[in-house]
């Protein structure tokens, strides 16, 4: 299963979302929608409007969710 963060510099969330996947193993990778058009417009077709927002297989999700994250492991 691919997991994808969507994220932006300097968010706290993000940078705890990703520490978490990293503490359980759990490869990814990251999306800058602040540079990245295409990803802005796939996070916000989603309904999110924060970051990050997580894409992992068929299940998706915003904000720093640890419950989520220990669930992919």
């Amino acid at each position: 299963m691919t997991i994808t963060v969507y994220s932006k510099p300097a968010c706290v969330q993000c940078t705890a979302t990703t520490r978490a996947l990293e503490r359980q193993g759990i490869p990814y990778e990251i999306v800058d929608v602040s540079t990245d058009a295409t990803a802005y417009e796939l996070v916000q077709g989603l309904g999110y409007r924060q970051v990050p927002v997580v894409i992992a297989g068929d299940k998706h999700w915003a904000g720093f969710r640890p419950d989520m994250i220990s669930a992919l492991a």
